[in-house]
């Protein structure tokens, strides 16, 4: 099957119990959760199935275990025929589709992706940053009011659908934005439950820490298009892999322009392969006329199983 475009979600997807249908029913997905145990130590399993909730959502827990119930609900496809024709992911799940595209092993993908965690946790103090969602207003009008932040740090972060724009920065600077966004006419600007000022310069020492650790696993040069969070187009090599996950931590992720990338090659099913159904309704509000799939359990699998051969 061909045209197919599996996306991968990021952090703030995950919850208690996700993963666990398609472990308990279909070994190659079991088979992920004992990779990332023989790779990192721990049992992530026991977290993603049991919890608890405030476990799983610190950083360095989140992003490891969002990248294996992703890789896992992929394997599950892909033992079933459905492949990837191209593949996108947001943030962290960038690393998720760079499995999926063969770029990265998946063992080298959770040890690298734990290590960018404890990275992005320890960069900026805890309390000290953050990051607000702003609804309804323009891109251009959001990363504009960000520029007229004076004190603090308020940097566009995220531009994720068209009146959808996530800013990351410091509390003074997140106040004095979110002020600006409200009298702009914005419709809500709604803090997010992260730890930190993700993807923000306020990240480099991250960057540069991640570059360290990077520049010694090997990459392979992806087998299937990816598009990049960074450039909003597509790499072909492994150098060019590794010189955007390093520029992913402290640079805006370019969801939109990624989605109207893909769009504009031709592609029309999306499938979000992992926790959640953010990605899905993202991709809905750039463009209407997509086909959507999910798959994170087993009815979704079946819907989506079902959803691919009417749309043969």
């Amino acid at each position: 099957m061909s045209g197919i475009v599996f996306v991968f979600p990021g952090q703030g997807s995950q919850y208690v119990g996700m993963g666990q249908e398609l472990a308990a029913h279909y070994p190659e997905a079991a088979a992920v959760f004992q990779e990332a145990e023989a790779a990192l130590g721990w049992p992530v399993d026991r977290l993603c199935f049991n919890g608890p909730a405030e476990e799983l959502t610190r950083t360095e827990n989140t992003q490891p275990a969002v990248l294996t119930v992703s890789v896992a609900c992929c394997r599950v496809l892909e033992a079933r025929g459905i492949k990837p024709a191209a593949v996108a992911g947001h943030s962290l799940g960038e690393y998720s589709a760079l499995v999926a595209a063969g770029s990265l092993t998946f063992r080298e993908a959770v040890k690298l992706v734990a290590k960018r965690a404890q990275l992005m946790a320890t960069a900026v103090p805890a309390g000290r940053g953050g990051m607000v969602a702003v609804l309804g207003l323009e891109s251009e009008k959001v990363a504009a009011l960000c520029r007229e932040v004076k004190e603090g740090t308020a940097e566009a972060a995220n531009f994720n659908a068209p009146g959808q724009v996530v800013v990351a920065g410091d509390r003074e600077g997140l106040e004095t934005l979110s002020s600006l966004a409200k009298e702009a006419g914005a419709r809500r600007v709604v803090p997010l439950q992260v730890s930190g000022p993700f993807h923000s310069s306020l990240m480099a020492p991250a960057a540069r820490e991640l570059a360290i650790y990077l520049n010694q696993i090997p990459l392979e040069d992806p087998r299937v298009p990816v598009v990049s969070n960074v450039t909003a187009d597509y790499v072909y090599t492994a150098d060019q892999v590794r010189e955007n996950l390093i520029k992913q931590v402290d640079s805006p992720v370019r969801w939109e322009e990624s989605v109207r990338r893909l769009l504009a090659g031709g592609y029309r099913t999306f499938i979000e392969v992992g926790p959640g159904n953010v990605l899905g309704g993202l991709i809905k509000r750039i463009d209407r006329q997509t086909i959507i799939g999910q798959v994170e359990n087993l009815e979704t699998l079946d819907k989506t199983l079902a959803l691919l051969q009417e749309a043969k």
